[in-house]
């Protein structure tokens, strides 16, 4: 049996809570927030204990943790949890800057202690399936990945202010995506991007539209595009396009019915919350950082894995604001 301790009991923080509360071999002991409230409800449903975040990272009874706090605090956390011999599951992104993240990776290592960076879209089943027959060999040798994602609103000014931006907050995970899908690192990243949806992300120094490409080193290509709107819906798709075929990932649909009439073909809409569309994804994830302790198996992804994503994010970034190409 492991035992956990949850650090943060917002919304992503009760999602990993149901995962866990479904794992026979795991079980949350200690819970902390920064709002007493939050903490409260969340033991109440999963019959933990609310204690103060150094009183978890200390405690005897706890072998992991999981950081679902905001980001300014993930650095502190995981030296602290790391110190302890903790393992570590961290939201994304572990932090803004590269060189804290570095400095992250020293003290996780140090320690000899595991650490999860949580790309759930790893682990949705249809992404997963993609990048398995990728690697089976199904359709030959990846020239050019193609990845969609659009959310169905922005999200209000004060998360733009504070996200560090689209390239950094919303098309990590895809950065991550390129990487698991192309089986080779991007040296090369183009950036653009316009305030399209709402001027008011213009004027807090974001965009809300934006799209890169990627090159690597034997000139297989990712092309990724991002929008704080879809009317239809979120919309998650992908394309791998190789040399014997094409693989494709379609949207989640609010059910498989489909209807014909005079006026044509109408399919249901997309899900539209992301809590939904990767619901399986957010569960398959912490099964595989239970499993990967229970068994002494690697965990991914890695630290590291979370490092080359924000290294990703920060050349898109300066790709947009200098409108040049940025070597990785």
């Amino acid at each position: 049996m492991l035992n956990i301790g949850i650090l943060g009991c917002g919304r992503i923080g009760q999602v990993h809570a149901r995962s866990l509360m479904r794992m026979p071999e795991a079980k949350i002991v200690a819970l902390a927030d920064a709002f007493p409230a939050s903490a409260m409800a969340l033991a109440k449903s999963t019959g933990a204990q609310v204690r103060d975040v150094d009183t978890i990272i200390a405690s005897g009874d706890v072998d992991a943790i999981i950081i679902c706090t905001p980001t300014d605090t993930h650095y502190d956390l995981i030296h602290a949890a790391a110190k302890a011999g903790k393992a570590i599951f961290c939201e994304k992104p572990i932090d803004m800057s590269a060189d804290r993240i570095r400095d992250c990776i020293k003290v996780v290592e140090s320690n000899n202690v595991a650490f999860m960076t949580a790309f759930n879209r790893r682990f949705d089943p249809n992404f997963a399936n993609v990048q398995a027959r990728i690697a089976a060999g199904e359709v030959g040798d990846v020239e050019i990945v193609t990845i969609l994602s659009r959310d169905p609103a922005a999200p209000p000014i004060s998360y733009i202010e504070s996200s560090g931006g689209i390239f950094r907050d919303m098309m990590i995970h895809d950065f991550d995506m390129a990487r698991f899908l192309l089986g080779e690192e991007p040296v090369q990243i183009f950036a653009v991007g316009s305030a399209l949806v709402d001027p008011a992300i213009g004027a807090a120094g974001d965009v809300d539209t934006a799209a890169v490409t990627l090159t690597t080193a034997s000139g297989k290509i990712c092309q990724i595009s991002n929008s704080r709107r879809a009317s239809y819906g979120y919309d998650q798709r992908l394309e791998v396009h190789g040399s014997k075929g094409m693989l494709r990932a379609e949207n989640l649909l609010e059910n498989t019915v489909e209807v014909a009439t005079e006026a044509g073909f109408r399919r249901a809409p997309t899900l539209n919350f992301f809590l939904e569309r990767y619901e399986t994804a957010y569960l398959s994830e912490m099964q595989h950082f239970i499993n990967a302790l229970t068994n002494g198996t690697p965990v991914m992804p890695s630290i590291t894995d979370g490092l080359k994503a924000q290294l990703l994010a920060d050349a898109a970034t300066e790709s947009f604001k200098t409108g040049k190409p940025v070597t990785v």
